[in-house]
């Protein structure tokens, strides 16, 4: 079966990951339906395509009939909804991570789809935050549903328009100094949004035989570089040319600040709950299935960084060139 032939649902098309497996899947060839709750979102995705390869599809979560419309005569079904924090009835972290992948996979079996692709996070087996346990029963609610669904655990996914190179490097540019929680000694495999779809499109396209066969197995995804908290930031500094003074931050002050934050910012950069999972290391497991054994070359973030943090610098883009002249 050719990949124009076969039609993929994917549920979180809008959000950074989302976005990245909707230009991976259309470049080849695959008919797309984008399921959200407000189609107009998803137009702009349109032009990643041919004309009509990508249909916004009006999908309901909360109605599982909208959900069963959204999948409907699909090949594959992709879910990358997530959110890190919780807001209000809707968003919380049982229904957004358990409920709702438990309710696709089902949905999935029951409508004949063939495979079932679910983002989860990396160290969710290990970290005691309510985030990663949601995680985790989400991805044990999804494999009874649906047994060859194929689980993704990606790191700290960074690329141009992600949400944590980006945010702390907007933070440099207006405050004199970053909090280095806990000491900052943390540590991360950050891993390429590029990376992440590859992995996706292959837990689509792999032989359903052999011990490559990708069904029903779970896959740890990190790059090439494992780095502390005060690693990632003196790479941050690097990149855009500013450095910053690192205030250590007990684990009990950022605690305390992150539940102010979640309750008087609409977008808090820190909460309690994330506080406790930066308490566990974001590394992929000794053992683990990984990028490499869907044939993938983790990309590192010196390749990557650069061509989007570039415009943090003082001067912006043209940093370098701006200095040159004045030297002379």
């Amino acid at each position: 079966m050719t990949a124009s032939s076969q039609t993929i649902c994917i549920f979180g098309g809008t959000g950074f990951i989302g976005h990245q497996i909707v230009r991976e899947l259309a470049g080849k060839g695959y008919r797309i339906k984008v399921a959200g709750r407000v189609p107009e979102r998803i137009f702009d995705l349109k032009p990643c395509g041919a004309v009509g390869q990508i249909v916004p599809v009006a999908c309901d979560y909360r109605d599982e009939e909208s959900v069963r419309h959204a999948l409907a005569g699909c090949d594959a079904a992709v879910n990358c909804i997530g959110i890190l924090y919780e807001k209000g009835k809707a968003a919380r972290f049982d229904r957004i991570h358990t409920q709702l992948p438990a309710q696709i996979a089902r949905i999935c079996e029951e409508e004949g789809v063939e495979r079932f692709i679910h983002l989860s996070a990396l160290g969710v087996d290990k970290a005691s935050s309510r985030y990663a346990k949601s995680k985790l029963a989400g991805e044990e609610d999804v494999l009874k549903a649906f047994p060859k669904a194929t689980i993704l655990r990606p790191s700290v996914v960074f690329g141009p328009g992600d949400n944590f190179f980006n945010m702390f490097a907007k933070i440099a540019v207006i405050s004199p100094a970053l909090p280095l929680i806990g000491g900052g000694q943390t540590k991360f495999q950050p891993v390429y949004v590029g990376d992440v779809s590859d992995a996706v499109r292959l837990a689509i396209t792999m032989p359903a035989i052999g011990e490559n066969n990708p069904q029903g197995k779970i896959y740890e995804l990190g790059g090439p570089d494992i780095l502390t908290f005060k690693d990632i930031y003196e790479e941050l500094f690097k990149q855009t040319g500013r450095k910053k003074a690192l205030i250590n931050l007990p684990w009990g002050i950022a605690a305390l600040q992150g539940g102010l934050m979640n309750v008087f910012l609409p977008n808090p950069p820190l909460t309690a709950d994330q506080v406790c999972t930066l308490k566990t290391d974001n590394i992929v497991s000794e053992g683990a299935l990984t990028l490499a054994n869907l044939g993938i070359l983790p990309t590192s973030m010196s390749t990557i960084l650069p061509t989007y943090l570039a415009r943090f610098k003082p001067g912006g883009r043209f940093h370098s060139k701006n200095q040159e002249r004045q030297a002379s």
